[in-house]
């Protein structure tokens, strides 16, 4: 008896924590309703310039790293494969959705030493932003060779430098 009292009193805590966390996901969700769909991948993409393998680690609200974005699973931690392509930039998540940042929707990258709970070395981490609608967005990927990071950043800033270019010969 001595020990089971604290025991069920650790588990209703951790029920607790549990259900509370869960609730303020739900939330979350639904405070974030209005995020628009994400662009789909074409049918036909150009071979990549650039494919790395590693971790995408979450989508955020530009410039608040702690301000995950729940919706279409953007906000879940996850193993990839970045690929940049003519078109745009590929994550190919596994478990779950591949999330494709079409060309005209990027606007910077960088390298950064942390958002949304991953914490790396001083420049460990790879940052594409971008928009979605109204919305500007931060997706950070952290590559599983660090040399492929430098070949990643200079392929999305010559994607970025190269788009209005693209858009005029297009007649965008």
């Amino acid at each position: 008896m001595d020990k089971i009292l604290p025991g069920l009193l650790v588990l209703s805590v951790i029920i607790v924590a549990f259900a509370l966390i869960a609730a303020g996901w739900r939330n979350r969700l639904r405070r974030q309703a209005d995020v628009e769909r994400l662009p789909q991948v074409p049918e036909q993409l150009t071979p990549a310039t650039v494919v790395a393998e590693g971790q995408y680690v979450a989508t955020t609200t530009a410039g608040d790293w702690l301000d995950r974005i729940a919706v279409q699973g953007l906000g879940i931690r996850t193993n990839a494969e970045l690929s940049i392509h003519r078109e745009g930039v590929l994550f190919d998540r596994s478990g779950g959705a591949p999330v494709f940042i079409p060309r005209s929707a990027l606007t910077d990258s960088h390298e950064t030493d942390g958002m949304a709970g991953k914490f790396v070395e001083k420049g460990g981490l790879l940052v594409i932003s971008w928009k979605l609608g109204s919305r500007e967005l931060d997706t950070g990927f952290r590559s599983r060779h660090a040399a492929d990071k430098q070949l990643l950043l200079e392929a999305i800033q010559e994607l970025i430098s190269a788009a209005p270019q693209a858009d005029a010969d297009s007649g965008k």
